[in-house]
């Protein structure tokens, strides 16, 4: 991964890239995991869009082999899901905080995987997450989801959006992906629990 300066600011893309250096996230990993745990989930929407998916994959191998457990990361998740549901055309909608620098990496992220990214966009919500309702995440997404998409990734782990996917699929008639709701679904693959969850996306079925 790349080194940070020390003007980077955290969420710019060279300051996300350093977050997943090996350094600073493995002695971090090391410092969480004190207790006997079957599953990491790295929560970060963002840092993968800046690092692409092949970095993303190989930090999240790096992190396993450390910690001999399964390790889960958002757009790794996402493009699994996608796979599986068939979905080639897809539209992003990202929390009001992400820039028109962070759309636009997370459209190239896809692409790299063979998709077409129909829109990459910021929901024109309320700037702070805990304002943000399931509701109106629902109607900007409806209002916002082109029609050639076959599915939509919600990305941002600190969009507060897992309540609004049914209702968005309902709306929409597409599948609908969401950052959170795809670390929960790898952990359950990954670690081959029979858990069933019902009410957050037909990636469960």
């Amino acid at each position: 991964g790349a080194a940070g300066t020390a003007g980077d600011s955290p969420t710019s893309p060279a300051g996300l890239r350093a977050l997943t250096a090996a350094p600073v996230l493995d002695e971090a990993v090391e410092l969480v995991v004190t207790e006997p745990t079957d599953a990491i989930a790295y929560a970060s929407t963002s840092s993968a869009y800046a690092i692409g998916f092949d970095d993303e994959v190989a930090m999240l191998a790096r992190l396993s082999r450390r910690t001999g457990v399964p390790v889960v990361g958002t757009c790794a998740s996402a493009v699994r899901a996608l796979g599986l549901l068939d979905a080639r055309r897809i539209a992003l909608m990202h929390p009001p905080w992400f820039d028109e620098e962070l759309n636009e990496l997370g459209a190239s992220y896809f692409r790299s995987e063979g998709f077409e990214v129909v829109s990459s966009a910021s929901a024109e919500l309320a700037s702070d997450p805990d304002q943000i309702e399931p509701a109106a995440v629902v109607e900007w997404g409806s209002r916002h989801v082109p029609d050639r998409a076959e599915a939509v990734f919600i990305g941002g782990n600190g969009f507060r959006a897992a309540a609004a996917i049914d209702a968005l699929e309902q709306r929409t008639g597409r599948p609908v992906l969401e950052s959170n709701q795809l670390l929960l679904w790898e952990i359950l693959a990954q670690t081959g629990s029979r858990l069933r969850v019902r009410g957050f996306g037909r990636v469960f079925a």
